[in-house]
């Protein structure tokens, strides 16, 4: 039998809660499908950089928590950056209510 010490440096921890950005959009500013969603951002996000968002969709007006991951990225400082988030693992009643905002949007 052996002993070990824990780690306490910190090194296997999640990235500090000051990494977090978070934004409140008008529904106006927001290209919702039920894929993902694309959205006008003062800054630009990392491809590939994982996101969590709440959606609250038109018709009903039920919230939609959902993880992303962010697929495109393009614009420049004065004008904006467009952002592409792809939406991963949502549930079936999630991907339907998606589906009708989506329809009801179009």
């Amino acid at each position: 039998m052996s002993a070990t010490k824990l780690d306490q440096s910190g090194v296997f921890q999640p990235p500090a809660a000051a990494n977090q950005t978070a934004l409140t959009l008008p529904a106006s500013a927001v290209r919702l499908s039920r894929n993902g969603v694309e959205f006008l951002s003062a800054r630009p996000f990392p491809a590939w950089s994982e996101m969590t968002v709440d959606v609250v969709s038109p018709p009903g007006g039920k919230k939609i928590h959902a993880t992303g991951v962010v697929v495109n990225c393009q614009g420049n400082r004065r004008e904006g950056y467009v952002v592409s988030l792809m939406f991963m693992n949502l549930s079936r009643q999630a991907l339907a209510q998606l589906a009708r905002a989506d329809s009801a949007l179009a």
